[in-house]
């Protein structure tokens, strides 16, 4: 597996999986008061309702539901996983002129072309297929959005976001190998000039993530919810062409570290298949960002045994797994 990595690091095809963000947009409401009312009186005050909400995203099955449109600045993401399967969303900034149209056509099937290879063990020919990549490509910014998220769980992901067209997917994969964007997990939202009021969170924890240090933990984990701040020191790509981030997961007696471990790298043709690893609750997290950028999620800690892991291969040996227990 780390020689085909190697190889595909090689090839120059800068693959970062294709997660393309959902996010959620905050549309005007109508007018609804009497006509003795002021309208630019009712105006201001629903603007200034809406725009404080939490952007809501909802999966029922292989679908994303959410607005389209929603303001810069500070927006807290909610995402309610209703399905059977675990999912996430990545938010990725668009370069100029690039939509979804574009993802559609030119990236994703690209990823499934060479992961297709990959699963029948046809590693150069997997390597050749990522090489078609747009060279746009290398120009989308991953910008957080929440980490994977169980069957019937709600995770949160609060993150900066500037004007601009912006898209977003899960690339969880069927247990035929198939990306779930193939089947529909791919949406967009733009970000409009006018900006929200959400202030940045107060945070609980600070989560410090470095690619010499791992991960570090600045504060003692108690029970209770807690919002933690997660500082992207630095950044980096690893072996399967993504940068680091963060999953928070709840482990029962029969959880298996090793086997999360593996699970994690979506080039492992195990990797990143439904169902996911036996044991293993995840409660969210944040995907990765460019060095210097702030994400928050919060997640209730219940007494048992937990981890934070990152999507990258080998996160133990980098210092990006760690384990911990909640009394």
């Amino acid at each position: 597996m780390k020689n085909y990595l190697f190889c595909l690091k090689c090839s120059q095809a800068k693959i970062g999986l294709l997660l393309f963000i959902f996010s959620s947009c905050l549309s005007d409401k109508k007018d609804k008061t009497s006509t003795t009312t002021s309208a630019e009186e009712v105006s201001k005050t629903e603007i200034k309702s809406e725009i404080n909400q939490k952007v809501t995203i909802t999966t029922n099955a292989m679908d994303f539901n959410g607005p389209r449109e929603l303001n810069s600045g500070w927006n807290t993401f909610e995402y309610k996983n209703k399905s059977s399967d675990v999912h996430f969303f990545v938010i990725e900034k668009m370069p100029d002129n690039k939509t979804i149209e574009n993802s559609k056509k030119e990236v994703v099937p690209v990823f499934q072309e060479g992961m297709d290879f990959f699963n029948d063990g046809k590693i150069q020919e997997g390597i050749d297929a990522f090489g078609k990549l747009p060279e746009w490509y290398s120009e989308v910014v991953f910008m957080g959005g929440p980490g994977l998220t169980s069957p019937g769980k709600t995770s949160t992901n609060t993150v900066y976001l500037e004007p601009g067209y912006y898209v977003y997917e899960c690339y969880v994969k069927m247990p035929n190998g198939q990306f779930h964007s193939t089947v529909g997990m791919i949406d967009f939202f733009e970000v409009k000039s006018s900006k929200t009021n959400i202030e940045e969170p107060k945070n609980t924890i600070d989560l410090v993530i470095s690619s010499e240090n791992g991960f570090t933990i600045k504060d003692s984990l108690s029970k209770g919810i807690q919002n933690f701040k997660v500082i992207f020191k630095e950044q980096q790509t690893y072996e399967n062409f993504l940068g680091h981030d963060v999953h928070l997961v709840q482990l029962d007696e029969s959880a298996n570290l090793e086997k999360l471990e593996e699970w994690m790298n979506w080039t492992n043709p195990e990797g990143f298949i439904t169902p996911s690893p036996e044991g293993v609750t995840f409660l969210g997290g944040t995907q990765e960002m460019p060095a210097g950028e702030t994400s928050y999620f919060s997640a209730e800690l219940k007494p048992g045994d937990y981890a934070f892991i990152a999507e990258i291969p080998n996160s133990s040996e980098k210092g990006m797994l760690h384990q911990f227990r909640i009394e």
